[in-house]
């Protein structure tokens, strides 16, 4: 069995806010008694793409579990690569393999410097490409990137998601042994499908999307707890997931 926590959206910004709530997810994860095989945390770490947010954000996010990170929209490939990574700061699309003893973990950059929304480039597609052909077809391997591939019915969140999808939903459909694509964006717990594959996403740790058809001021909700997804790959090869609110 493959146990993973999901979280997204941090946007450290230097506020005691957004580090306060950061610093409570860290704490659940690692008081958890279980030895998670991974933490998938899918962008926007950074509010502005500051090293000191990322400096800030590479002291919080130190846990004891393996701990995997992509860019969002809001974050600066440079700097995250830089601070977070510990590589020669460069604008090129920061994409990442992970293998570990159980599974794969394919971290794609869905960025487009400088714009809110998101496209998996064809270079990325190509390397997403070359990891699942590298890896045995019994081996799980897990997707993960900051925007969402799916229309959500949100005015806002659609027209800054991820534009052209259809490469990636057909790409992932070859292989049957993708478990899933995660992603975050949009501060919301969905769960729906891409190319046959499940496709989930984390809610937001700074605030909680509101949906059109709720009443409140504002598009989020900034009351909300953190919370975090917990996706387990069991022996049968079911795939499911639990969203667990951080108090």
């Amino acid at each position: 069995m493959i146990v993973i926590a999901h979280l997204s959206d941090t946007h450290l910004d230097g506020g005691a806010r957004a580090s306060e709530r950061t610093r409570r997810v860290a704490a659940f994860l690692d008081a958890l008694p279980y030895d998670l095989d991974a933490v998938l945390v899918t962008g926007d770490i950074a509010d502005n793409g500051l090293a000191a947010e990322y400096e800030e954000a590479r002291k919080l996010l130190s846990l004891r579990h393996p701990t995997f990170l992509c860019p969002g929209n809001h974050d600066d490939r440079a700097e995250f690569r830089r601070v977070m990574l510990g590589e020669p700061p460069s604008g090129e699309p920061i994409n990442q393999v992970h293998r570990t003893a159980g599974a794969v973990y394919a971290l794609c950059d869905s960025t487009i410097p400088g714009q809110a929304g998101g496209r998996l480039a064809e270079e990325t597609l190509d390397w997403l490409a070359g990891v699942l052909a590298e890896t045995p077809g019994d081996v799980p391997v897990f997707v993960a990137f900051h925007h969402q591939p799916v229309v959500l019915h949100h005015p806002a969140l659609d027209a800054i998601g991820m534009r052209a999808p259809d490469g990636l939903a057909a790409l992932v459909a070859r292989h049957p042994n993708v478990a899933a694509l995660l992603c975050g964006h949009c501060h919301a717990a969905v769960a729906t499908t891409l190319g046959g594959r499940p496709l989930r996403t984390a809610p937001g740790v700074v605030n909680n999307l509101r949906l059109p058809w709720e009443e409140g001021p504002g598009p989020v909700d900034l009351d909300v707890p953190p919370s975090v997804a917990v996706h387990v790959l069991d022996d049968d090869g079911r795939f499911l997931t639990y969203y667990r609110i951080v108090p």
